[in-house]
């Protein structure tokens, strides 16, 4: 069972660091943020602590909100970038998979699903094309 979890956890891996490298080439093609990009980079920092263009891809007015229990939490850009800071290059123990919920030219909504033993954490970002490319608006993060 150990040996499926590593195999499961390194494709996983493998997939998240094969779409970065990817991203990345697409921000230096386009010489802007694209939807891949923001997207990219949220996981990478949530999953491996990595920052590199987070705060990039973070709008000035982004607003994160987490449903912890029945109390929902607040944070703003600088509270998360902070937080983020503690975390810095510090790998999460889950799978990570993510989904399009609704897209179009000006918005997209993308679910982001950290599979960790014992829970899910599922967090919904809205990003939004505000003329300097793609950027996270809003994050909305839930524990199942």
């Amino acid at each position: 069972m150990k040996t499926i979890k590593s195999i499961v956890l390194g494709l996983a891996l493998l997939v998240v660091c094969g779409t970065s490298v990817n991203a990345t080439a697409i921000i230096d093609k386009n010489d802007g943020l694209t939807k891949t990009y923001a997207v990219n980079t949220y996981v990478n920092a949530m999953t491996r602590g990595k920052l590199d263009g987070f705060n990039d891809v973070l709008d000035k007015s982004a607003r994160f909100s987490m449903l912890r229990g029945k109390q929902v939490l607040n944070f703003d850009k600088k509270e998360m970038m902070q937080y983020m800071q503690k975390g810095k290059n510090v790998s999460q123990a889950c799978t990570t998979s993510t989904s399009i919920v609704e897209s179009n030219d000006d918005a997209a909504v993308i679910r982001v699903d950290m599979q960790y033993d014992n829970f899910v954490r599922s967090n919904y970002l809205t990003i939004a094309n505000t003329g300097n490319g793609w950027k996270i608006t809003k994050v909305y993060s839930v524990f199942k």
